[in-house]
């Protein structure tokens, strides 16, 4: 655990936020930073082909120490930490957690309450990572790449434990929807992976939200208040008035495990010109399909009322809930389940309220479902990560390594 927290803390301390407005792959410099450091780690270790291509994708290789035919695995993580709470100065800091309130910050009075994060309660008695309570603190997902190399290290110290081939995967721009746009798959060459990006200790995810982003233009008309009477065309009314139209309980915060939402995340506006930007999120595809349906015949609505154009709409599919893709290969699903239960963990397996690489990565031929990584709050000043669950990711990427190459070779002799 000692060395994966080290690790963990070093990475932590690169700022690695991804920039949603640069055109460039990565989108931020610190993101190459991390990039080599992971890989002077890796030519450390000893692993096999370890590669950068031109967008800031690392991939490596720890070959199989097996004669029998082994499915290749792959393991999966990102560099970037989301742009939407700061990552400059990132000051990590280990806490044995007693139950009470944590001080993060006493000057700005920012308080970890048990109180607030009821889950906190669960780590009593152990050592927890917090930030200082200015900063996110990056278990999203260096905790993920950090669990990874610790894992092939150990491996790499363990002949006797056998294994097949492993693919190491780590991706740019994962927070901003991007991390699969340049994954190569098939050079990549694994039969399956998993991505190393879950939060609480013992959770497996094979099932996401199908996702659509819609971006709303009201275009009104604007005359002197005064002489506006039949005139006037008041777009920031008329954008108040669409989403005043949509279930008013199905957003984030009236919504929990499946149940799908409308989301406005922002509006900026005038009476002549407002746009608004929406996401759309359900785990069914057909209520998928029928919640897109429901804002254009909405937006189909108020163009009769006010005009034609005068609600301009562009949706897109982001990505799809890889269950699709994971069901018809679900025994990597119990791989994984077996290998949380050896590292005496029990296993939840939960829906994702989000995407991952691994949802993109199903689609696009290789089935990935998603790890724990044992990080909580993420994007936040609150975020914090338990040593013990760093500890458990790790032994739980090996588990799963050495029970696929133990079922191949009990499979051969059956």
């Amino acid at each position: 655990m000692e060395k994966v927290t080290e690790r963990f803390i070093n990475y932590a301390r690169i700022n690695t936020q991804s920039d949603e407005a640069s055109k460039t792959c990565p989108t931020t410099k610190g993101q190459l930073e991390l990039a080599d450091r992971v890989m002077e780690e890796m030519r450390g270790i000893g692993l096999d082909d370890i590669a950068v291509d031109k967008n800031g994708y690392v991939t490596a290789t720890l070959p199989g120490n097996v004669t029998s035919e082994v499915p290749v695995i792959g393991f999966i993580a990102h560099f970037d930490t989301s742009p939407e709470f700061t990552g400059q100065g990132v000051n990590p800091q280990i806490v044995e957690f007693e139950g009470k309130d944590i001080i993060l910050n006493a000057r700005d009075n920012i308080v970890l309450s048990p109180e607030q994060f009821p889950l906190l309660k669960n780590y009593t008695g152990q050592p927890i990572i917090t930030t200082d309570g200015t900063t996110l603190l990056g278990a999203d997902d260096k905790a993920g790449i950090a669990e990874i190399i610790t894992a092939m290290e150990f491996l790499k110290k363990h002949p006797e434990i056998r294994h097949g081939k492993i693919r190491i995967g780590f991706t740019p721009d994962e927070e901003i929807g991007r991390g699969a746009d340049h994954f190569d798959v098939h050079a990549f060459g694994a039969d399956f992976a998993y991505t190393v990006d879950g939060s609480g200790i013992g959770e497996l995810e094979y099932e996401n939200f199908n996702a659509a982003k819609a971006k709303i233009t009201v275009n009104g008309l604007n005359v002197h208040p005064g002489y506006a009477k039949d005139k006037m065309k008041n777009s920031m009314l008329i954008a108040m008035e669409l989403n005043n139209m949509l279930p008013a309980s199905e957003i984030p915060q009236h919504t929990e495990n499946y149940e799908g939402f409308f989301h406005l995340l922002g509006i900026t506006g005038n009476v002549e010109r407002t746009t608004t930007d929406y996401i759309l999120r359900d785990h069914d595809r057909q209520r998928f399909e029928a919640r897109k349906n429901l804002l254009s015949k909405t937006i189909d609505h108020l163009n009769l009322k006010y005009g034609k154009h005068t609600v301009e709409l562009e949706m897109t599919d982001q990505y799809y809930n890889m269950k699709e893709k994971v069901l018809p290969v679900f025994h990597i699903v119990e791989l994984a389940l077996k290998a949380i239960q050896a590292a005496g963990v029990t296993p939840k397996t939960i829906p994702i309220r989000g995407g991952t690489d691994g949802s993109r990565l199903s689609y696009m031929g290789l089935p990935c479902p998603n790890l724990f990584g044992g990080g909580h709050n993420f994007h936040s000043r609150y975020e914090f990560i338990p040593v013990r669950s760093m500890g458990k990711a790790v032994e739980v990427i090996v588990n799963i390594a050495r029970i696929n190459a133990s079922d191949q070779k009990s499979g051969a002799q059956g």
